[in-house]
């Protein structure tokens, strides 16, 4: 196992989730009536650090927010899923952050208000405890903003990484460009959806592409998320396709947030890749059926009965 004395880090957003649901998108110059729905705490790396928690796993959650009512909220919503934040950041200039979610024939649009992009700056006593073996899990947009004395953000992951910290890094439909190649180097592994891996790779990439794409950024895994489909991981030696399951779609919200907590918890329990990547499909497979980014929250025996239930079906379209 790695570092399973010590709790996993999940650097990134917290938010208040406002769902409305609505017949049918609205094409621009038309109206349409929405309907209120009910709002829920997220943010997608605190429903990662959620899920991670939900399974068992020790888990800490860093973000950058003011001390105002939604922050005591959020963080209290937090502590009732048993994630730790013994290094939050505050600035009282920071405002408020929430996402509009809006769904529509089960698919969904989260639009995110600009709240800030200041730097996180971790104290020196907070980054040495941080530099330890365990897993850590962020968004390049979060990796960006880290800084601690005397350290930008690659230096900070560097101390980081030489300390035993295995780097994920959640790219979501963003992928990534050559400018962010200092950040990204010698992460353990890097996790996208296929919008995503479009973006980076193109949408004929070959393995070869993929592998050396890993070899010059020292990267061991990269994950391609797709959707019910299930997912695939490259590594320097071999491609893993793991099926997806054919399961009724609730909300879609939060999704690849419980594929990469589910992720960090079985890597980080010592479980072999190929099992712990059919686990992880198999707990973001079960979200989608239930409402609300913390839909993914589970125990690892919920997980577990799912994929017991559900892998006669696998899923239309699944390689």
């Amino acid at each position: 196992m790695t570092g399973t004395n010590t709790p996993a880090v999940f650097i990134g957003d917290v938010a208040l989730d406002e769902y409305f649901a609505a017949d049918t998108w609205a094409m621009p110059g038309n109206k349409a009536i929405i309907t209120t729905m009910a709002t829920y705490v997220g943010g997608s790396i605190a429903n990662a650090a959620r899920v991670h928690a939900g399974l068992g796993g020790r888990t800490e959650f860093i973000s950058l927010l003011n001390s105002g009512d939604l922050t005591t909220r959020m963080l209290a919503a937090l502590a009732d899923g048993r994630v730790a934040v013994p290094h939050m950041l505050f600035d009282e200039e920071i405002g408020d952050p929430r996402n509009l979610i809006f769904l529509v024939d089960g698919e969904h649009v989260v639009l995110t208000p600009d709240v800030d992009e200041r730097p996180m700056r971790l104290p020196e006593t907070a980054l040495a405890e941080l530099a330890r073996p365990g897993y850590l899990y962020t968004t390049l947009n979060r990796a960006r903003r880290l800084r601690s004395t005397g350290l930008d953000a690659s230096k900070v992951l560097a101390v980081l990484r030489d300390a035993g910290r295995r780097i994920v890094f959640d790219l979501d439909v963003d992928g990534i460009d050559g400018g962010d190649a200092g950040l990204v180097r010698g992460a353990h592994l890097v996790m996208m959806n296929d919008r995503g891996f479009e973006k980076s790779f193109g949408a004929d990439a070959s393995e070869d592409q993929v592998r050396a794409w890993l070899a010059s950024h020292e990267v061991d895994i990269l994950l391609r998320s797709q959707a019910a489909a299930g997912a695939t991981a490259y590594t320097p030696g071999e491609t893993l396709v793991t099926p997806g399951y054919s399961v009724p779609v609730s909300d879609v919200t939060g999704a690849g947030d419980t594929l990469g907590g589910s992720l960090v918890f079985a890597l980080g329990s010592g479980w072999p890749l190929p099992r712990a990547i059919a686990f992880a499909v198999a707990a973001a497979s079960r979200s989608v059926m239930h409402l609300g980014p913390n839909g993914g929250v589970a125990t690892l025996a919920e997980v577990e009965r799912f994929a017991a239930g559900f892998a006669e079906e696998p899923a239309e379209g699944t390689p």
